[in-house]
């Protein structure tokens, strides 16, 4: 079992969260893992991009080559694209749709997705819209955990406790409202 993912987006929108979720997971189930961020982690609304790789086999190196993820994540869709060649032509992209639009001239991008999907699996979801739906906004990123569940070769059951190991701080209320969130984002997947 290996799974290499490359999770993107922009500082603020819980790349950690969704990091530290899935790392919970993996160490619960003794599995070997290696996360890099490599750059943008400190700044709000600048560009964030994390290599997460997770195998029931020891792992080298912490970064994932060109060509080899199984998984590109992104809480944003522009920096999606920045990443696609980290993308193999067997993997997965799951993207959020809602933009954050950090730049004067943000591209529009429904042209670019529409001719990706000819080529590459891709599950494209509002999950700001579905976060405020179940009554926690800052929850987008537990629906996409959610979504790209399905092409991460850990259990949902398994996830969902790391979901718990990670916010059980902040009480059993907001435990409930991201795993709802993280559920909801699953179901649009098999959905899809």
């Amino acid at each position: 079992m290996k799974t290499d993912i490359i999770l993107a987006g922009v500082g603020g929108q819980g790349i950690l969260s969704i990091a530290a979720s899935l790392g919970a997971a993996a160490l619960n189930e003794d599995f070997y893992l290696k996360q890099a961020e490599t750059h943008g982690m400190s700044q709000r609304g600048g560009a964030v991009v994390s290599h997460l790789r997770i195998s029931d086999k020891p792992i080298h190196s912490d970064l994932i080559p060109q060509g080899k993820a199984d998984l590109i994540l992104s809480v944003e869709p522009m920096e999606s694209l920045r990443y696609l060649a980290y993308l193999s032509p067997e993997g997965s992209l799951v993207t959020n749709t809602s933009e954050y639009k950090n730049i004067s001239n943000y591209p529009d991008l429904e042209d670019t997705f529409s001719e990706l999907e000819k080529k590459i699996n891709i599950v494209r979801i509002d999950a700001d819209k579905m976060a405020r739906e179940i009554g926690n906004p800052k929850a987008s990123n537990m629906v996409m955990l959610g979504a790209a569940s399905p092409f991460i070769s850990i259990d949902e059951e398994i996830i969902i406790k790391g979901i718990e190991t990670i916010f059980q701080t902040k009480g059993e209320k907001i435990v409930q409202l991201n795993i709802e969130a993280f559920k909801a984002g699953r179901a649009f997947a098999h959905n899809k």
